[in-house]
């Protein structure tokens, strides 16, 4: 048997997981930081929910690949501290971000990180990192699609030129 085979677990990460997982989660803090600045900003009750369900979901993600990088001795990078809660009407009109914005940023942030997990699997040599990051791209899907539903049904789509065939069926 050699060295990349048997239990994934016990095989040695490449240079290319170990920085993949570190700037994950580097970037995983973020996100969880920039959404929870977003939750003071949001006055619509489904969009907040669907934030709130990010942010839960992400940072069981972080957990799960910290666990990866602890178990490795990989050093973790660090995190940015809780942001405090504001309410909505403290913020000053011009200063607010709109409902609208703040779905358009968590879609943006949602296609990256389904970016960035094909990666991770594409590079992938141990199949449970591979396994763990299809496990993210699934649930990034599911949760891109209840965002794409919402931002239609509230009017907050802002789709490019749409193209209307000439052909008739």
């Amino acid at each position: 048997m050699g060295i990349l085979s048997g239990n994934p677990q016990d095989e040695p990460m490449h240079y290319g997981e170990v920085f993949s997982l570190w700037n994950f989660v580097l970037a995983g803090n973020k996100m969880i930081l920039d959404q929870r600045i977003f939750l003071n900003h949001v006055g619509d009750e489904d969009l907040k929910k669907l934030i709130k369900e990010s942010v839960e979901g992400c940072q069981q993600e972080v957990k799960q690949v910290e666990e990866v990088l602890k178990q490795n001795g990989v050093a973790l990078p660090p995190a940015a501290p809780e942001p405090p809660h504001v309410e909505l009407n403290d913020i000053p009109t011009g200063a607010r971000f709109q409902d609208a914005d703040v779905a358009a940023s968590v879609s943006a942030i949602t296609a990256s990180s389904l970016v960035t997990c094909s990666q991770i699997i594409g590079q992938s040599i141990r199949e449970d990192i591979a396994m763990m990051f299809g496990q993210f791209h699934m649930s990034k899907v599911a949760f891109g699609g209840k965002l794409l539903k919402l931002t239609k049904e509230k009017g907050w789509l802002i789709p490019p030129p749409l193209h209307y065939s000439s052909k008739e069926n």
